[in-house]
């Protein structure tokens, strides 16, 4: 730590290149976190059921499908806690080069696992596994991430720094979706046998650029001025070191409070890829044209979140993020008529209309999760908070709906029924947690 500078040792000028470089390391770290995260997503709507759930009804080896997409959500706390505790310990960055390592080798081995002709169920297990292994790769990244922009940024555009992390996972998207959607062009024997797998197997050339980006960062400045005032705390202590995870339990109604106040942002946005694809696909439009459309709708998403991440820094988060949320239950039905128009292009709208809603409130969730923690304990509980919202609003929403899509007829009143009533646990929880867009971030607490 000791050759870390201190915010008060930098001029204003070595301030703000600082920023822009960890904000822009963030962005590409996120992307490809995010593009291996996602990934799994299209490849559980247009591959998986086929591949490790053949011989099952259609719709129930989708909902198998996106049970295995469920265990990366499970294990994504658990990634908060376990990174969290020694980001918040020994620093942010060292976290961030290991929760990418993990992420693009056990995407890359998603990609040579072999189908249910081969192994059987084994397939499906090992799937679990390496989806578990992803799952806390990404519980660790998006806090670490998230932190190095906000910490670094200046107070009044936290919000827009923040953004850029999340403006990563739209990033990730795209490339994903362009991905699968090149090698789905293949005769659909050849993309079952091994055309899905070159994207994941791409993920160890991503990891390669992904680690040199992560080692040329430096560390939190506020991060290393909590740590000194820390060590001098325990010192009057006795010696005695606080633990993280220990500290957010103590302010349980923070954790709780963002739990459910995100859970709907992230429901909303994991239905797109998964469900929404599916079904857009059942109706008649091509898979290829599909997938081009969600990765074009994404493309276009990414400077509305970072756009949203602004508006929160001029409004405040919670006003922004509610009306995100109003904007996108009010278009729930007629998202579901035009994604099943079997029309690409009216298929490409619905995406894209979806996605600049759910923009505005994704934009300023970063900050406005964060930003409810202290310092020293502000990635323990950033993650933990944000991988809990995952986890409930996002983890098992795919197989929800799918489910009740199934057993009702294939009626989309109930998929939008339960979408709606998510939408506004989440919004009453966001307007109960308190306005954190002028917090000062140095205070530890």
């Amino acid at each position: 730590m000791s050759g870390t500078p201190t915010l008060r040792q930098m001029s204003t000028t070595a301030q703000r290149r600082e920023a822009r470089t960890v904000i822009l390391s963030s962005y590409l770290g996120s992307t490809i976190e995010f593009y291996d995260f996602l990934l799994y997503a299209t490849a559980a709507a247009v591959a998986f059921p086929k591949v490790f759930f053949a011989g099952t009804d259609p719709w129930v080896g989708v909902v198998a499908a996106y049970a295995t997409f469920a265990a990366g959500y499970l294990a994504r706390p658990l990634g908060g806690v376990i990174f969290g505790h020694f980001g918040d310990r020994i620093g942010r960055k060292g976290m961030l080069i290991v929760s990418m390592t993990v992420m693009g080798l056990a995407s890359a081995a998603i990609g040579l696992i072999p189908g249910m002709d081969l192994i059987g169920p084994w397939g499906a297990v090992a799937l679990v596994v390496l989806r578990v292994l992803q799952g806390i790769a990404v519980g660790g990244e998006w806090g670490g991430a998230a932190l190095m922009a906000l910490e670094h940024a200046d107070p009044k555009r936290r919000g827009f720094a923040a953004s850029f992390v999340n403006a990563g996972a739209p990033t990730g998207a795209v490339l994903g979706t362009v991905m699968m959607g090149l090698v789905s062009a293949l005769p659909g024997p050849q993309f079952l046998a091994w055309g899905w797998r070159v994207p994941f197997l791409l993920s160890f050339a991503l990891l390669v650029v992904g680690l040199f980006v992560r080692v040329r960062v430096a560390e939190s400045p506020i991060f290393a001025e909590a740590v000194t005032a820390e060590k001098t705390a325990e010192e009057a202590r006795g010696g005695t070191r606080k633990v993280p995870l220990l500290e957010v339990l103590r302010r349980p109604k923070a954790l709780v409070f963002i739990m459910l106040a995100g859970a709907a942002g992230f429901g909303l946005q994991v239905v797109l890829p998964t469900f929404s694809v599916t079904y857009a696909v059942s109706k008649g439009a091509p898979q290829q044209g599909v997938l081009y459309a969600f990765a074009a709708a994404s493309a276009i998403s990414i400077a509305f979140v970072l756009f949203g991440g602004r508006l929160s820094d001029r409004f405040g988060r919670r006003p922004v993020m509610v009306a995100g949320l109003i904007l996108f239950v009010a278009y729930l039905f007629p998202m579901f008529s035009l994604l099943g128009s079997g029309n690409v292009w009216l298929v490409f709208l619905a995406f894209t209309l979806a996605l600049v809603f759910h923009s505005t409130l994704y934009g300023p969730l970063a900050a406005f999760v964060s930003e409810q923690f202290g310092t020293t304990s502000r990635y323990t509980g950033a993650a933990l908070g944000y991988q809990l919202a995952t986890l409930i609003g996002a983890g098992f929403t795919p197989g929800i709906v799918a489910s009740l899509y199934k057993d009702s007829g294939q009626s989309i009143g109930a998929v939008v029924g339960f979408l709606a009533a998510m939408s506004l646990v989440s919004a009453v929880f966001i307007l109960l947690t308190r306005e954190s867009k002028d917090n000062d971030l140095a205070a530890v607490r």
